[in-house]
């Protein structure tokens, strides 16, 4: 099997990053996940610094996105303007405080078994980011995405300034367009409803 659902709570979701029309599906567990939750503004929060090659995920995933323009999602993290320890606090205020009721989802890199290096995992539940390296961080998010970028191990942080860029690279692109996916479907969506509201608006009109 190319990927596995566990069907009890919390939800999650694993897929291996070159797994053929991997990003559909992923973009499908999204959407099957979130499809009554589009009334509410989605933020991705793409956690990680482009000072560390394993922990570039997030930023370049966050880029990516960027440079796709989507429209029905919310980004923050980016390799021009990171999310990590030092604002994160900060980040998730000015989100609170932006948007009304928003559905953040979280996305970083983690260390892991060497059966799940590559590996992408969908869950619903909130992210802790820094806690595989030692770090006291606030939990982020409703749902989050995590990519398996190394072995866990003794010295963390070093490994993950000594993970190979290319996987971390080839991770971001998978995610991204599982995003960019589940963002049109966001659109298709909206599009529909607006075309319902319009119809039933000329109903009314025309029995008044």
């Amino acid at each position: 099997m190319p990927f596995r659902l566990k069907p009890h709570k919390p939800y999650s979701f694993f897929i291996e990053h070159t797994e053929r029309s991997g990003s559909r599906l992923l973009a499908d567990q999204l959407h099957e996940q979130l499809v009554n939750e589009t009334h509410r503004p989605i933020v991705l929060v793409c956690i990680g610094s482009d000072r560390s090659t394993g922990d570039s995920l997030g930023p370049l995933v966050g880029t990516f996105l960027e440079e796709r323009r989507i429209r029905n999602l919310h980004v923050y993290g980016t390799l021009t303007k990171p999310v990590h320890a030092l604002n994160l606090v900060e980040t998730l205020h000015e989100i609170q405080t932006r948007f009304h009721q928003p559905l953040i989802i979280a996305i970083d890199a983690c260390l892991g078994r060497l059966s799940s290096v590559g590996y992408v995992f969908f869950s619903e539940g909130p992210l802790a980011p820094g806690a595989g390296v030692q770090k006291e961080l606030p939990a982020v998010g409703a749902y989050n995405i995590k990519a398996v970028v190394n072995v866990s191990g003794f010295m963390e942080m070093m490994i993950l300034q000594n993970t190979r860029l290319h996987l971390v690279y080839e991770l971001a692109r998978f995610i991204t367009e599982g995003f960019v996916d589940f963002d049109s479907r966001i659109g298709r969506l909206h599009q529909e409803e607006a075309a319902i509201t319009r119809l039933r608006q000329s109903r009314d009109e025309s029995k008044s």
